[in-house]
């Protein structure tokens, strides 16, 4: 049988490692597959080392127009990023009857539902493995593997960088600034690290991981977002005296009232298994009807884990080359036609229980009046840490942690506090999830 060939679009990190795991497996992927897989185009700026790719006859350029557009390419290979370029690139390619595979979060999570349709009305295969906690097959395991089950939720860390600076901080007592730097340093944050540590890119990804679960639209303007930028090392110590740790986790669930999608900081208890799931490592906690709850872990980016991932998707796609679409598993999981619109819960409606923390005026019967303000708006205390002033200061820190509140009620109650001539500054609060 003819070798299927692939166009290339980006040479990388990922691109990089793609193209070593494919050229460097080939015997095994063919032993899989029964068929061979070839590179035969790559598009690319500034190709510094073209050995690999010359030794194989590969056909390069720095127009990735021409590689979609070459009649002999059977699957192009999406691995450049960013929006604009890659989802011209991607619909031309499909326009053009080429199956795609991308390893682009955002595009997928922005454009999804444009790329999917596209996809559909010209029969081609758009595979996305890659795009959500790298070289972990979430995407299989929620689509494919637990097909049986009704999800009921998935909580996950998926941004390494964002983990690193946790851990960092809790195990070295370090604050956030200076590990962020030492990430940046390490090539685990880039210099502008907002994606990573305000939780766009875990956003991109919970946005792909509801649709595939719910059988929802792919919706990332309704995510909730909110980064780590504000968890203090007081923080992160409370909680662990707390039985707690802080993950930023991606959080979505379907409830009577719609679906949850949310990434935040959040208290989990040590005792949870993803509790434990440190560095720069990912790891998807996923509760089935059925199946219960399962749990997915390993690295979730760098060359050859995300590579890995990529290279599956090309296994895949060249599976499914002259098979009906009715033979195919759908792009989302769910048969078009039977894609819920169960709407996205605004923030304000989502329940959770807390952890607060103040700066209280260290004199009798504060704690008493910012527990009666809990008690006026039905809140319930879980646990209550009163610190004992540094030597010389008039202030102490007030650790509260609450039952399960309306965000719109635990929001007045703060503001309500905030108010108080005894209460410095903003109450600072991370959201709590027992993960039950």
């Amino acid at each position: 049988m003819e070798a299927a060939k692939v166009g290339l679009l980006g040479l990388g990190t990922v691109g990089g490692g793609t193209a070593t795991v494919l050229l460097r497996n080939r015997e095994q992927i063919h032993k899989r597959l029964g068929r061979s897989i070839e590179i035969t185009h790559v598009a690319a700026l500034g190709i510094a080392d073209q050995t690999l790719l010359d030794a194989n006859k590969v056909r390069l350029t720095e127009d990735a127009f021409e590689v979609v557009n070459d009649p002999e390419v059977d699957i192009v290979v999406e691995l450049i990023g960013g929006y604009t370029l890659a989802k011209d690139l991607v619909l031309k390619a499909i326009e053009n009857g080429k199956h795609v595979v991308t390893a682009n979060k955002a595009l997928i999570a922005t454009h999804g539902p444009e790329i999917m349709r596209a996809a559909m009305k010209n029969g081609v295969n758009v595979a996305y493995e890659a795009a959500v906690a790298g070289g972990i097959p979430i995407i299989k395991a929620v689509r494919e593997g637990l097909a049986a089950n009704r999800i009921q939720w998935i909580a996950g860390i998926i941004n390494g960088t964002g983990n690193f600076i946790l851990t960092e901080m809790r195990d070295k007592g370090r604050d956030f600034a200076e590990v962020l730097k030492e990430a940046q340093a390490l090539g685990y944050a880039e210099a502008d690290p907002t994606f990573d540590v305000e939780g766009v890119d875990a956003a991109h990804k919970l946005t792909i991981l509801a649709s595939l679960a719910f059988g929802i639209e792919l919706q990332f303007n309704k995510c909730y977002t909110e980064g780590i930028s504000k968890i203090t090392t007081e923080d992160v110590n409370y909680a662990g005296e707390l039985g707690y740790r802080i993950k930023h986790l991606g959080i979505t669930r379907i409830t009577d009232h719609g679906i949850e999608l949310r990434v935040h900081p959040t208290l989990i208890p040590e005792k949870r298994l993803i509790a434990n799931v440190d560095g720069v490592m990912n790891a998807v906690l996923v509760q089935g009807d059925a199946v219960g709850p399962t749990l997915y872990y390993g690295a979730g980016a760098g060359a050859e884990p995300t590579a890995s991932a990529v290279v599956a998707d090309i296994i895949d796609t060249v599976r499914l080359i002259g098979i009906g679409a009715e033979y195919k598993v759908p792009l989302l999981g769910y048969a078009p036609e039977a894609m819920s619109d169960i709407p996205i819960m605004s923030i304000e409606d989502v329940e959770t229980a807390c952890y607060l923390r103040m700066n209280a005026l260290d004199k009798p019967g504060v704690l008493a009046e910012v527990s009666e303000v809990f008690a006026q708006h039905n809140i319930s205390l879980e646990a209550v840490l009163q610190k004992e002033p540094v030597e010389g200061a008039d202030k102490v820190h007030l650790v509260l942690l609450t039952q399960k509140v309306t965000e719109s009620n635990i929001n007045a109650a703060i503001a309500e506090v905030e108010s108080f001539d005894e209460i410095e500054g903003s109450v600072a609060r991370i959201r709590l999830e027992h993960l039950d």
